[in-house]
């Protein structure tokens, strides 16, 4: 089973970056932050698999210092170090423009639908 929703990686304790950033977004809303859903178009794997896939992530506007701010929930790893920063950007995947990767500048209210589907199907 692929977790898709807040309620399911929280019953399954894992879910993909998709999972990870409904969840964020639903812990960081309740506590009344407003949080938004961001993507990245990047390569799976240089080697073996290199097709582009879309990453999810989230952004937090931060009422204090007036803007948004990325950030990602996948979770560390070797090779992986997103970190919270409201002085630069720290990502778990730096975007290569070689590679045709990109970040969407676009800050979403809601996760994108086609995404979510493909998640339950």
């Amino acid at each position: 089973m692929v977790t898709c929703s807040a309620s399911e990686v929280i019953k399954h304790g894992q879910g993909i970056c998709y999972a990870k950033s409904h969840l964020l977004a639903a812990l960081l809303r309740c506590l009344g932050i407003p949080t938004g859903f961001c993507y990245q178009k990047l390569v799976l794997d240089d080697d073996s698999k290199p097709w582009l896939i879309i990453h999810a992530l989230n952004a937090v506007y931060l009422k204090s210092l007036k803007k948004w701010i990325r950030l990602d929930a996948r979770g560390n790893k070797e090779g992986v170090n997103a970190q919270f920063s409201t002085n630069s950007e720290m990502l778990a995947f730096p975007v290569r423009s070689e590679l045709s990767e990109e970040t969407s500048p676009i800050i979403f209210a809601e996760p994108n639908y086609k995404c979510v589907n493909a998640l339950k199907q």
